[in-house]
């Protein structure tokens, strides 16, 4: 039986039989909890700006900054995939991430608070591929919608129950809280991982790129930087920052055509489906990741009510998410993707509009409604768009489709994070600029 055979049938790579459920656990569990951190700032982040004394476009690296650095890591993770032993890299990679969560949980000022969350999300770059990698490759091809489906639930699901989670963390208890709850859970997750996980994978050792993670980390750092000050007005920074990131990804895509051996091989751009769902499930995960980061922010800062409140607003969406995922993953396998995604986008897109129409005078009941709704049509589509353009892909470049893809759907989240919030900067910036306050005391 060739590997791929043995893997799919529940046997790893040494001809050992693997208890699938345990493994599958193992994986979810640590995807999940690693994942959740995506967001579980999100109802923190002004508590956090108050306590350490910082401005809200600086709180904001928490978010963008953890996101970027999830982007640089996944062109790394495809080929981690295949030079380590699956079951270290999983253990080494969740150790990582506790390490982050306890330097966090205690770091007396800001810029120890972010070393240690982007420590966090070195982890999260590596756990992130390697989860939907390993799903993809324990499941025959008929299946993978319905395993992509369970991995749905992780990836979207875990950041929608992240600001409800932090609203009650930081309303009833510390923002370091939101650090130190993982403490215990990753001691958790790496006991059942030292039971669960397997090699799964035959090492091929190939060569890390040194230079082309400096040119990725160059382009994707300077683009980001620059999208995410465009609300402080430097412009002559934000132009040379914004050419040197064209310049340093322009750099990583000629390298990585051009080399025998490519950490990450962009030529799973030749297919037509491949190309087009990646494009459209970034641009989903993009909105996902925003939409996560601003109705929390909005509902505290417009509306004015606690953290908690707001994040009770989202948990049916959250739900919704959870419930959404598995269906879809199983109608994908039986219908394919066309007829999926238009509904979807189409519920999505038409849910969003409201949002730009929303004011403190409607009530929460709708706002929670509009974004349950929201989050079912965004359901349909994140997962399984990613799925298609896996599945179009030959076998020896799934690890490197998987990268691509999370690559792109984690870069998508850090722009449209870092836009979203100059933007929504901006416009607090001209709302007070342009309020004046009558002779009557009435401000307009």
């Amino acid at each position: 039986m060739n590997e791929q055979k043995d893997i799919t049938t529940g046997y790893d790579v040494t001809g050992k039989k693997y208890n699938r459920v345990l493994l599958i656990l193992s994986v979810l569990i640590g995807g999940f909890m690693t994942v959740l951190t995506e967001t579980l700032l999100n109802n923190g982040l002004p508590a956090i700006a108050r306590s350490l004394n910082v401005t809200t476009a600086t709180v904001q690296w928490l978010s963008t900054g953890y996101l970027l650095v999830i982007g640089i890591m996944v062109p790394v993770s495809a080929l981690l995939l295949y030079r380590f032993n699956s079951k270290h890299l999983y253990l080494t990679a969740l150790t990582i991430f506790l390490v982050g969560s306890v330097i966090s949980y205690l770091a007396p000022n800001f810029a120890l608070l972010l070393t240690g969350r982007l420590i966090q999300a070195l982890s999260v770059g590596i756990i992130m591929p390697f989860m939907q990698n390993i799903m993809v490759m324990i499941f025959p091809t008929e299946k993978r919608g319905m395993a992509m489906g369970l991995t749905g639930i992780v990836i979207a699901l875990a950041p929608a129950l992240g600001p409800t989670l932090s609203g009650w963390i930081v309303d009833s208890f510390s923002w370091r809280d939101l650090f130190g709850i993982m403490i215990p859970i990753s001691l958790a997750v790496i006991l059942l991982t030292m039971f669960g996980m397997h090699k799964l994978i035959n090492l091929t050792n190939p060569k890390i790129d040194i230079v082309s993670i400096i040119e990725s980390s160059i382009g994707f750092g300077a683009l980001l930087y620059a999208l995410a000050t465009i609300s402080e007005g430097n412009w002559p920074v934000i132009i040379v920052t914004f050419i040197i990131g064209i310049i340093g990804i322009t750099l990583f895509v000629r390298r990585q055509l051009s080399s025998e051996e490519p950490m990450l091989d962009l030529h799973v751009f030749k297919s037509h489906m491949f190309t087009l769902t990646t494009v459209l499930s970034s641009l989903s995960n993009m909105a996902l990741l925003g939409m996560q980061l601003l109705v929390p922010l909005y509902l505290q800062s417009v509306f004015k009510i606690s953290a908690l409140s707001a994040g009770l607003v989202m948990i049916p969406g959250a739900l919704m998410m959870a419930i959404v995922n598995p269906i879809a993953g199983t109608i994908f396998d039986r219908s394919g993707i066309e007829k999926m995604s238009i509904f979807g986008f189409t519920v999505f897109t038409l849910a969003t509009i409201p949002f730009v129409l929303m004011d403190p005078s409607w009530s929460l009941i709708t706002v929670t409604i509009l974004y349950a709704v929201w989050m079912a049509g965004i359901s349909l589509v994140v997962m399984q768009l990613a799925t298609a353009g896996i599945n179009s892909l030959s076998p020896k470049l799934v690890a490197h489709g998987n990268g691509v893809n999370t690559m792109a759907r984690q870069v998508g989240a850090s722009i449209g994070t870092a836009l979203l919030i100059s933007i929504s900067t901006i416009g607090m910036q001209l709302s007070h600029s342009t309020s004046v306050v009558t002779s009557s005391g009435l401000r307009i």
